[in-house]
């Protein structure tokens, strides 16, 4: 039976796992997050984008981390060297998949401080112009150098600007969940562990209500009572590494 005591201590296994979004990454700017919640009358589904700049990657992405009752694998046993490896992977990630999406398809990036060099960008095939540093600032965005754009000032000033565009679409974000459950509630903040401090979902009320309502399909079991911590001005620590 699905009840909102299983589906926490699967969001907290995820946690301990470091399976969980952890929003002061230590190597990704973040620039805008999204949480989904999906159920039928026997399964459940969350869904958690994260959309950012990591300079290892060095392109921009988003992350969608789906938990559930039920998993739609995207990662195969052909996608590891040996049954062995794949079989660790599922006993790792027992109730979670993560895929990666790359809503920017051309950028130019600098090989070095991840400087944006090029004067346009292409947004899911729409051409556009890369930001100045006075639309950055007018976005709320601090520049870290005076003379020239950053590829994360880029995401976060697109975050502002493009939010839906550089955050999953619908099929997207639907990738990994049962086609028999159906999206019932979704949060553009909330109020989100600081995992780095050994804080997993169980010990957030936003989590418990959200685990209620994925329980009973009500959406007045969501309360909030904290406010949210989910822009990236909350996470200074992210990307320090």
């Amino acid at each position: 039976m699905m009840t909102a005591h299983r589906i926490l201590v699967a969001l907290d296994d995820a946690c301990r796992r470091n399976s969980f979004p952890m929003l002061d990454n230590g190597h990704v700017f973040d620039a805008a997050t999204r949480l989904s919640l999906y159920r039928s009358a026997e399964d459940w589904a969350m869904t958690i984008e994260v959309f950012g700049f990591s300079p290892h990657a060095g392109m921009p992405y988003t992350c969608l981390n789906t938990f559930g009752s039920t998993i739609e694998r995207t990662k195969m046993a052909s996608d590891y060297a040996a049954p062995e490896a794949f079989e660790a992977y599922l006993h790792a990630s027992p109730h979670n998949e993560m895929t990666f999406i790359h809503p920017i398809d051309a950028l130019d990036i600098g090989d070095a401080e991840e400087v944006l060099e090029s004067s346009s960008l292409v947004l899911r095939g729409t051409i556009l112009p890369a930001p100045t540093l006075t639309e950055i600032a007018a976005a709320g965005i601090t520049p870290s150098d005076p003379q020239r754009v950053m590829a994360f000032e880029l995401c976060r000033w697109l975050a502002a600007d493009d939010r839906d565009l550089v955050l999953a679409s619908n099929a997207e974000r639907r990738q990994n969940i049962p086609p028999t459950l159906q999206q019932i509630f979704w949060l553009e903040e909330w109020n989100h562990p600081d995992l780095a401090n050994g804080k997993v979902a169980s010990n957030f009320r936003a989590f418990r209500q959200l685990a209620a309502v994925l329980e009973t399909g009500s959406l007045s079991r969501y309360r909030p009572t904290v406010p949210p911590n989910t822009h990236w001005s909350f996470w200074p620590e992210g990307a320090a590494l």
